[in-house]
């Protein structure tokens, strides 16, 4: 039997504060056939993109370092906020390959030229609309154009990181890397033998 409909959703705006927050009620069919009322708060901040930046011959990754405030409120008092992260931004209207090209720019200094789609996933489905775009691109040292550390206007004070692929693998395993997005393309590297040469 099919089950898993839905019916009579009414959509209610409660913020638009930084990004949106909605309440949904709705009708949902279960498994015996019979409708139940629900209810649901859906956070909206847009869809993003995300990328690892890597090198072959150095056996090399370019990771980002910055305050986050929804780490700092959940962490002890002497916990660590600053998260180590791939590059990563919302689209802005932008295709994810522009997006990520533009943010790769603004946060790491480095102007990548080709970058390779390897999957999208909804990061946090329970709450939040927002899905990622994941990629991966080689840099090369002459690539990098700029300090990066990203825009300025958008008050993100980024430390850019250059570390081993190995030593990228043991903060990962050791929680020193606690990013989602992070974890899946350092795991995605290393399931295909991206720095191989």
């Amino acid at each position: 039997m099919k089950y898993g409909k839905v019916k009579n959703v009414v959509k209610q705006l409660l913020s638009t504060n930084w990004y949106t927050l909605y309440k949904f009620t709705f009708e949902y069919q279960r498994e015996d056939s019979t409708w139940e009322t629900q209810e649901r708060e859906v956070y909206d901040c847009g869809d993003a993109a995300a990328v690892l930046l890597y090198n072959k011959e150095k056996q090399t990754v370019i990771l980002t370092k910055q305050f986050r405030m929804p780490i700092f409120q959940n962490t002890s008092e002497d916990g660590d906020a600053m998260m180590v992260e791939v590059c990563a931004g919302l689209l802005d209207g932008d295709t994810p390959e522009v997006c990520i090209k533009k943010e790769a720019l603004e946060e790491t200094g480095y102007k990548i030229e080709n970058v390779t789609k390897v999957f999208e996933s909804f990061m946090i489905p329970g709450t939040v609309m927002q899905k990622v775009h994941f990629f991966v691109a080689e840099y090369k040292d002459t690539d990098k154009v700029s300090a990066g550390g990203g825009a300025e206007y958008e008050t993100e004070n980024i430390e850019v990181l250059e570390i081993s692929f190995k030593q990228a693998l043991n903060w990962m395993y050791t929680d020193k890397i606690k990013d989602g997005k992070t974890v899946m393309l350092l795991q995605h590297a290393q399931i295909k033998n991206l720095l191989e040469h």
